[in-house]
Order: C-alpha cells, then structure tokens, then sequence
C-alpha cells in the first residue's frame, strides 16, 4: 500500500499517516460561521481538505470527515441585530450559501455536518468536568479555562503564555484570574440568544464548540483536524487545552494540517482595504472548477496571490485539459487504478498540487500524441487522476458551451446560427456564411471547421 505524509503543525515536520484505526480514518475540519457569505480564504480549506478526503478514500475504505457549522457567534448576533431578525433566519440563509458555494468549488459533502447549537448539553457537561478537575472556574456568571493549570498550553502553536501576551494591546477582563484566560461561557442579556445552563442564561465559547462537536462525532481522539493558518491560535490551541485537561492528558489530534492564507492582487486581504472577494461574487464571472482549479495551483501551506491572471490561466489550463478529452471523445476510457498515477503519488507526498497538476497536463499532451492503442489507458489515467483532485468533472462539450454572461448568446442559438451557416455554404452563399462566422465571433463563439463538421466554443 501506498503511503501518505503530511506536514503536521505541532511537530512541525512532513511524517508518515498511520491511523489510529485503519478500519476508522477521521477527520475534523472547522467550517463556517454563518453570518454573510464566504470569501475566497474561507473557500481554500473547503477545497485543500476536500482534496485530502478524496486522497483518504482511496487508501482507505471508510473515512468519517466532520466539517462544522458555528451557528451561534458574536458576529452572528450583530448580523440579526441590524436586520432586525432572528439568528436562525441569518443562520439559515447563508448556511445555503455555503453549501451552494462550496457545491460549486466540487467538494464532496463531508461524512457529518454538526451545528453547533445541536450540541449545548455536552458543551456543559464538558464545562462541568473542567470545573471539576480544577481546570476551569466561574466568574460573573462567566466560565473560562485556565492557562495556569495546563503547563503544556501552547504547545500546538510553539508560544509560552509570556510570549502570547507580550505586546497584547487589549483590556484585560476582571473577571479572569490570568490575562490569557479564555471564556468558556458567557453571559446572554434578555435581548440577546441564550440557553439555561448552571451559571445562567448565556451561550458557548468558539473554541468549546469545536471540541465538544469533534468528540461527540469521532471520539475523544482524532487523526486529523485541519483548518486555515489563521486558527492555530487561539483557535486550536484552546480546543486542544480543553480535550487534553477533560481527557488526563489523552492525545486529542494525531496530525494538525493548516492551510495558508489568500492574497489579492499582492496585499493582504482584508475589510480596511477593500479587497474581501466572495466565492459568491466570484463565481459571477468564473466558474467553480477555474477558482478550485486556481486554488490547488498553489502548495496548501504557501500563501496564494489570488487575481485576475491567476484566474485566466487556471481557466486557460482547463480549456487545454478539456481540448484533450473533447478530442478522444470518441475513445473509450479504460478503468484505471488512480494510485499508478504521477499525479496521484504528488498527492501522496503533503498534498503536493502543482506537481499533480504538472502531471495531468503531462497526461494530457500524451493523450494527443498517443497511438490509437494508447489512447483509453491514457484516457481513463487522465479522468482518475483528475477525479481525486475534484477536477474535469464536466461533460466537455458542455466546458466549452457554458457561459456566466447574462446577456451571451445562448447554446441553441449557437447551434440554429452553425446550421444557417452550413446551409449557406451548401448554397454556395459564401458572404452569409462568413457574416455569420464574424457575428458568432463578436459574441465570443469560436468556429472549428473539420471534416465531421463544425464545433464550437466560447472563446
């Protein structure tokens, strides 16, 4: 059997996956907060982690993968506030944002999709069991952990508790014993979501949720929980310093994997500076398999420049990956074994995409260049190595006919248009024809003459 390494955060080092059960993979990927649509950075671990579920299924035959929705946040409730609604209602709307989203990114739906608000019971019983071993304490109706009774905390993110608090320019809270204390639990006002809980009305903490939602689906100890760079810390290591101190010391992750961030057009992306670019938006103008396709150009653990050339090319690639299926269409792809693939052992060694996508182009020129005997083998290793990897997923004729312009001329349009043209040509009315071929042209329809006849594409 083939083996998978990955770089995990907390060694710091690319290591070998062993599972805790072969028979068992698990893997936990923290998903939305769902209070307005996802950007492009949020979209890069749905897409990195997809692409690790699809590598897993292949070396194993049953891999549970968890991806959450946080239901219940701070930045849920503002968002209600000022809509003058319900949490549910903003909840619901962009939970479906997401889900269409990420659909158009080619993500497989994970194994499980736990709410966080489906898991409040456990959330204070964990918070019980903390309190109990002297873990965690109540203060002004709050409940927060405590740094100081961990001396392991911050070992995921290779920080000691001077050093995370150096230079912090925040106000610290009265109600905590130490500055980096961390709330577990926090007080609701009568205007503000709340459940019944032994301190009062209020609601979790972002870092309970997680824990609570990742044992209550794949057990106390996992073997991966990814997620973006940016949730190390506080995120993660909050997470680990709850499982860790309710469970005596028991490991809580076997590999931590986190992907980079999202750049635009060179700077970081971000509110203040305007840049903030919506998968929602985005797919306006470019479809799903050109932003996945774009996302997975880049190693997962470099940051990405995310812009208009990127964009272009990654949707140039694909034209030229499609050209070479629609070209065999009529060769008869043979049942390949993925793991014989280049692109597949790229995979195999942390996730290596660009090298993966190096080797499906490599497929692709030999698939043109093959002899007749050659083609289906080279055919079916081209579709199975692109399949592990979300892409070439469309039928490709339909790559080339599909336009995201509300005003572009449409399909059947194209089609009575060619045929006029055919028409024209027989009758040996060469001036209509050509007028044709140029008004097709002005709307982006790019004519192939052959000898089988005419085919098209937007250009």
């Amino acid at each position: 059997m083939k083996e998978l390494y990955l770089t995990n955060t907390q060694s710091k080092k690319k290591e070998r996956f062993e599972p805790m059960d072969p028979n068992r993979v698990t893997m936990y990927v923290c998903g939305p907060t769902v209070y307005n649509y996802i950007h492009i950075g949020n979209g890069r671990p749905a897409v990195v982690f997809d692409t690790l579920f699809r590598v897993l299924r292949t070396l194993y035959d049953n891999v549970i993968y968890a991806r959450n929705i946080t239901d219940i946040d701070d930045q849920i409730m503002k968002a209600a506030k000022e809509e003058g609604t319900d949490i549910g209602t903003i909840t619901d709307r962009y939970t479906k944002a997401y889900h269409e989203d990420v659909a158009a990114l080619g993500t497989l739906k994970p194994t499980v999709e736990p709410k966080a608000t489906d898991h409040l019971p456990q959330m204070i019983g964990m918070m019980e069991t903390l309190i109990e071993k002297g873990h965690a304490y109540v203060s002004e109706k709050h409940v927060l952990f405590s740094v100081k009774s961990m001396p392991e905390y911050g070992q995921l993110s290779h920080r000691n508790l001077e050093d995370m608090l150096a230079g912090a320019r925040v106000d610290v809270a009265e109600y905590k014993k130490h500055p980096g204390d961390f709330v577990l639990w926090k007080p609701s006002s009568d205007e503000e979501p709340g459940w019944d809980s032994p301190w009062g009305r209020g609601r979790p903490g972002w870092h309970t949720e997680c824990v609570v939602m990742i044992e209550s689906h794949l057990g106390p100890s996992i073997d991966i929980h990814g997620g973006g760079k940016d949730l190390i810390f506080p995120h993660h290591e909050n997470e680990l310093a709850q499982s860790h101190c309710a469970h005596a010391g028991a490991q809580y992750v076997r590999y931590w994997l986190h992907n980079a961030f999202i750049n635009m057009e060179g700077e970081k992306m971000s509110k203040s500076l305007g840049n903030v670019k919506t998968v929602h938006d985005l797919r306006q103008h470019y479809r799903g398999e050109v932003l996945r396709f774009a996302i997975l150009s880049a190693h997962y653990r470099s940051e990405l420049d995310f812009s208009k050339e990127l964009l272009d090319q990654a949707r140039s690639s694909l034209d030229s990956l499609y050209t070479a299926l629609r070209d065999s269409q009529d060769v008869q792809a043979e049942s390949v074994d993925v793991r014989i693939s280049p692109a597949f052992d790229a995979l195999l060694d942390d996730l290596n995409t660009p090298i993966a996508i190096s080797a499906l182009h490599q497929i692709a020129k030999d698939l043109n260049k093959a002899e007749a005997a050659d083609k289906p083998k080279l055919k079916g290793l081209l579709l199975t190595s692109a399949e592990v990897m979300g892409l070439l997923q469309d039928d490709p004729e339909q790559w080339f006919k599909t336009t995201l312009a509300d005003n572009a001329i449409g399909a059947d349009e194209v089609e009575q248009l060619i045929a006029e043209r055919q028409s024209a040509k027989k009758a040996k009315d060469y001036a209509r024809a050509d007028e044709i071929r140029e008004h097709l042209k002005e709307a982006g329809i790019v004519l192939e003459d052959s000898r089988e006849g005419t085919t098209w594409k937007r250009a």
